[in-house]
């Protein structure tokens, strides 16, 4: 009996960390969402956001891509910014990083932001940062192309009350 104790012991930790594995590390990058909804009607607020975006050194030497940018926190509140993309000032070139002002809702700790891809030329952010007044910095590691037409990003929110995402 003791030592099935002990040759099973060693194989439960391997499968219980293989499991975990999978569970986790999915969650570690980022994921296409479908049913994703943006609430454009709460972009009117009083809060400021800076946001910097680090595209990727092995990214398109440049993107005509439409980008649009939405994040928010586990109680619902969302900011949207419809267009971040200028290709006349050389927005989203590789190894660049862009920074924009937003203005949206005030929102508690940001937990999720997507990233929405619309065009033929293809790029690869390498992280997204959301700085807020009332907020910690939140950062998104994404260093994977874009998928065209389907928002993509990160949801770490543990939801309490309704939210959108």
């Amino acid at each position: 009996m003791m030592r099935a104790v002990i040759y099973l012991l060693p194989l439960t930790f391997i499968f219980f960390t293989i499991v975990d594995g999978k569970r986790i590390l999915p969650l570690l990058q980022p994921q296409p969402l479908e049913s994703f909804k943006v609430n454009a009607t709460q972009n009117v607020g009083s809060c400021t956001y800076t946001v910097s975006i680090r595209t990727s050194c092995s990214s398109t030497t440049y993107t005509r891509d439409q980008i649009s940018l939405a994040f928010g926190d586990a109680y619902g509140n969302q900011v949207y910014a419809p267009r971040l993309d200028d290709p006349y000032s050389r927005t989203f070139e590789s190894c660049s990083t862009d920074t924009f002002q937003i203005k949206g809702p005030c929102t508690y700790q940001i937990c999720y932001l997507y990233l929405y891809r619309s065009g033929y030329d293809g790029w690869k952010p390498e992280s997204v940062t959301v700085y807020g007044y009332y907020t910690k910095a939140a950062t998104f590691n994404y260093n994977v192309f874009i998928p065209n037409g389907v928002w993509y990003g990160f949801d770490f929110c543990y939801r309490r009350g309704s939210a959108s995402a």
